[in-house]
């Protein structure tokens, strides 16, 4: 069996990661597998990157000028949203061609456009798309944010000026969409139990075949270390108590800083002696811009794509804290939790998939920097700190490694191939 897995990115963001991880888990028990990348970055012979860097930059640029023009030519979610209208047409190359089982991950900003995945139907090859956000299910949004526009239709789009109207830019893309799926079956896998069950309950994806298997882990990388050596080799202090945050934009509001500085900045009055004995590690662009609101020692180390090393920022820090406002299921509760790092985050999306509450880790209350500040003193101050260490250590291993996940995926994609066969 040959499957093609197609991302934008080979390794910048979530879904990159975990593609790239079920490339190497397919690879390692017995599926064939490639992946088709638009941004290659590495040497890997496995993944092939889209040739024709002025094509490649055209669909981007195209993409995103006609949002532009639809938001009233403001920057306001202009990176929020896609709409698919322009992308490169892969059935034409020798790896599509080659290929048993096309798999889609997150295929968005200028990579496959509507029309595109239209004939990667029609090619009669069984397809396969693993949703790593909900945009598959929605018109235009990646994130819904208490929208249930899509149970019905897209359309009044809060993302566009003026809440947008009956007949939208969502509803003309949801429309498209529909088309579109109405050309083939697609088998849709959910990261999370959670993205599972919103997904089944929009109206675009009625009909379809929609399940969930969660991204799988290496575990030879991700594991509990020696929290002292960690630290001296990240030049982190040994005599603090270590929370962690980690984004690729610091400044996201999405990922929920400012509850993490409320948070902290509770502790910080409740418990004045954490002021010396904590400190914040920050991983991700503009922490600068944030550390001097938090009222412990912050140590900001910048963007890190190294998996040796974020194994070993994990290993140095005591908890790790995700305040995210959307998650589906977070690569990093999954990787802080493989290295014995006791998490804590929202009760949203597929973090309490992930976080056994106050036995693995802690689940906040959504938006509540109170009960944030509660399951930072409760890890510190009150749990079995080893306990916690070693449930979340098992946790992983017992659900998340790369030859379960591998099985999973091989039952799908010989199911997709038997129905396949069954229409023929």
């Amino acid at each position: 069996m040959k499957v093609l897995i197609v991302n934008t990115s080979e390794q910048a963001g979530g879904a990159a990661v975990a593609a790239n991880r079920l490339m190497d888990a397919l690879n390692n028990h017995g599926v064939k597998a490639k992946m088709l990348v638009r941004d290659k970055e590495t040497n890997d012979i496995c993944v092939v990157g889209l040739k024709g860097s002025i094509g490649k930059k055209w669909h981007f640029l195209w993409e995103r000028l006609v949002i532009f023009l639809h938001l009233h030519f403001k920057r306001n979610h202009l990176f929020e949203l896609d709409i698919a209208n322009s992308g490169t047409d892969i059935t034409k190359l020798r790896e599509f061609k080659e290929a048993d089982i096309i798999h889609l991950h997150w295929i968005n900003q200028g990579m496959l456009s509507l029309k595109g995945i239209h004939k990667i139907l029609q090619s009669g090859k069984p397809v396969v798309w693993t949703m790593h956000d909900i945009w598959p299910a929605t018109g235009i949004c990646h994130l819904t944010l208490g929208c249930s526009a899509y149970r019905n239709i897209c359309r009044h789009c809060k993302y566009l000026p003026g809440k947008g109207n009956e007949n939208d830019l969502a509803t003309k893309i949801w429309k498209r969409k529909s088309l579109m799926l109405s050309q083939g079956n697609i088998t849709f896998v959910a990261c999370s139990k959670w993205l599972e069950q919103e997904a089944k309950s929009s109206a675009l994806l009625c009909g379809q075949s929609i399940t969930s298997i969660p991204n799988p882990i290496e575990t030879r990388v991700f594991t509990p270390g020696d929290k002292t050596k960690a630290r001296m080799a990240e030049g982190l202090p040994a005599d603090k108590q270590l929370l962690l945050f980690v984004c690729q934009r610091v400044t996201n509001p999405n990922k929920g800083m400012s509850y993490l500085i409320e948070a902290c900045q509770q502790l910080a009055e409740q418990r004045p002696e954490m002021k010396e004995k904590t400190g914040v590690v920050i991983l991700g662009g503009h922490a600068e811009e944030v550390a001097d609101q938090l009222p412990f020692e912050t140590y900001p180390l910048g963007y890190v794509s190294d998996q040796q090393r974020m194994a070993r920022i994990y290993q140095a820090s005591d908890i790790f804290v995700l305040p995210s406002l959307s998650e589906n299921l977070p690569n990093t509760i999954m990787e802080a939790m493989a290295c014995g790092v006791p998490c804590i985050g929202f009760r949203v999306g597929g973090i309490p998939e992930e976080i056994d509450h106050q036995r693995n880790g802690f689940v906040a209350e959504y938006k509540s920097a109170e009960d944030l500040a509660h399951g930072i003193d409760w890890i510190l101050h009150q749990a079995d700190y080893k306990a916690l260490s070693e449930a979340a250590a098992s946790k992983v291993r017992h659900n998340y490694t790369g030859q379960q996940i591998a099985l999973q995926y091989t039952e799908v994609y010989q199911q997709a191939l038997a129905q396949k066969h069954f229409k023929l």
